[in-house]
Order: structure tokens, then sequence, then C-alpha cells
């Protein structure tokens, strides 16, 4: 395998990280918690500096661009179209941002970027014959709605004490905890409803549309149908049972909607100046869309490895791969 800061490629224009993707330690035995606390709490690491952002700008958000609980009591066009709008600046500044930054200014060029080819232009199988204007269309639109259509009911919910409510200055300790646990709870969530998207009937009629990006860029990341959508963030529920405040429900439905972008930009890491990287890593969830039927999940999250769906881009993982497959054919074909 090439370093990781080299620009080697192989003859399709493949370049393939030193470093497999490695789950977390917590996970691992023995049991070592340096190497725990450091996958969690040390610098790149899984809390910060992406998911640390993400709850920093949901809580900004909360204090400075959510309506009054008191608005929300009645379903109102006004206080609607404000989450709406804010969700809708927060895409276009981020997933926007991204891909300006990536692929219209092409600030590292391919450096980092785990195929040479870029988004697609005149193939029919994407709307207006363009693929990100096809995967902002879904984004902006289907996305966005269906985002803010969950973020209402809930908030018209906590305004009318139709949910469990918890104050930070009551319960300080639940409120960090639980913040800190709708990154795992949305993972595991996203899973599930991941590998259910794949069986035939939902992969035909909604995921389909997903998976059309082979090839992968930021504004791909939400790009989905608008059954998927309803799926997708359907993980906000959580908070119809258990005690939250009105934060948590930003927050993973924030969480939901912007770090997709993260997720599929198509780099290993990203530039920021001379040698200093932005490590987004998610190698893992790019071999999803090459090969379609693995890696569902992340990989902070060992489920994969626990269903048998892991693939690390090892010659290993890729025979294991193709040995499945050759078995369910051969299933079928007794059948």
């Amino acid at each position: 395998m090439p370093d990781l800061n080299s620009a080697v490629r192989d003859e399709k224009g493949e370049w393939v990280p030193e470093n497999s993707p490695v789950n977390s330690p917590l996970f691992s035995r023995p049991f070592n918690l340096k190497k725990i606390l450091q996958y969690y709490f040390g610098a790149q690491g899984f809390f910060y500096p992406n998911n640390l952002m993400v709850a920093l700008i949901a809580i900004f958000s909360w204090i400075y661009f959510t309506p009054a609980l008191s608005r929300a009591a009645t379903f109102q066009f006004g206080w609607i179209a404000e989450i709406f709008a804010r969700n809708t600046i927060l895409q276009l500044v981020i997933v926007g941002g991204l891909h300006l930054r990536l692929y219209i200014f092409k600030g590292q060029g391919e450096k980092f970027k785990y195929t040479n080819k870029w988004m697609e232009k005149g193939n029919k199988k994407f709307l207006f014959g363009n693929q990100v204007w096809d995967n902002m269309f879904w984004s902006l639109t289907s996305g966005t709605i269906i985002w803010t259509a969950y973020e209402a009911v809930t908030m018209w919910m906590y305004a009318n004490g139709r949910l469990p409510y918890i104050d930070f200055a009551k319960h300080p300790i639940y409120f960090v905890l639980l913040m800190i646990a709708i990154i795992s709870l949305r993972y595991i969530h996203f899973y599930f409803i991941h590998r259910w998207s794949h069986w035939k009937p939902i992969y035909r009629n909604s995921h389909y549309l997903h998976h059309k990006n082979i090839n992968i860029g930021p504004w791909s990341g939400l790009s989905m149908h608008p059954i998927e959508h309803i799926l997708y963030f359907s993980g906000i529920l959580i908070h119809w049972v258990i005690p939250s405040h009105p934060i948590h429900g930003i927050f993973h439905l924030m969480h939901a909607g912007l770090t997709p972008s993260l997720g599929h930009t198509g780099f290993h890491d990203i530039v920021v100046t001379g040698d200093k990287v932005w490590k987004t890593d998610h190698y893992f969830h790019y071999l999803h869309h090459k090969y379609f039927t693995v890696n569902f999940g992340v990989e902070g999250v060992p489920l994969d490895k626990w269903f048998g769906s892991y693939h690390d881009g090892s010659e290993e993982a890729q025979e294991k791969m193709l040995k499945k497959r050759q078995d369910k054919k051969a299933r079928k074909k007794k059948k």
C-alpha cells in the first residue's frame, strides 16, 4: 500500500491509505485505558474536533437562532420557516464550504483523494445531468424539509409539555452525558436503518438514489430519497421517550444533517496548511459506496464486525466479501 502522504495510485486511479479503518479500542481486548482515552478524547479523535464542533453549533443555534418555545406552542409558518432557513444556511455554509474548497477551487488537488475521478457532468442518471446539482437538490429540498419537520414537531411537543423535559441547571451531569451519548445512539440507529435500506424493496424504491453516487462528494452525504430521509432522521424519536432538553434534539438532528458531508468528502484528510491536516478519515464509508454490501455503520461502533459486514480495504477482506457473494449466488441457484 502507498504511504499515507504519497500520491501513489493504482492503475484505476485509486489511492489507498496506509492504515486500515480502526474500531474503538473500547471493544478490543486486552482492555487498555490509555488507548481508549486517546481514541475518544485525544486530538483529532472521536469527540474532537468534529463532534464537538457540531455540539457547539447546536448550542449556539439554540441560543441565537431557534424560536422561543413559547412561539412553538402552536404551529405557525413564521417560526417553522426560521428553523428551515437556519438549517438551509448551515448546509450552504458547511457542506457548500467543503465543496468549494475541495471541488471548485480544488484547494489540495488530488492529495488524499480516494479516486482521481471528480463529480460527474452530462450523466442522465442524475437530475439536470449533473451530479452536484442532483445532490444539492435532494439535500436542500427533501433533506432540509424533513429535518425541519422533525424538529418543528419536537419543538411543538416540548412547548406543550408532551415530552419528558430536563433542565441543565437541575441535571447538569445527565445533560452532558446525554449530549455525549447522542453520538453513539445516532450511529447505532444509522447502522440498522441503513442496513434495512439495503433490503431490496426499500433499496429499489428509495436507497438506490443515494447509491447513484459511487464517486462521492460533500453534497452526496444527505442526497437521499424522501422515504430514506424520513427513516434517516427518525433517530430524533428517542427524545420523545427519554428525558431530554430541546438542545439534545437539535444536536441529534444537526449531527444527522451535517456530519454526512464529512463522511462523503471523498478525501481521507483535508489539508489545512502546509503539513497540517484535518483528519476526516472516512475510508470506511468510502468502501461502502464502492462495494455497496459492506460497512453499513461507522468504524467507531463495531456493528459491522459483529454482524459480518466489515471491510477494511485489505485483500483478505476483499476475498471474504467475494466469497460471501459467490455463496449467496450459489444458494439462489439451488432454490
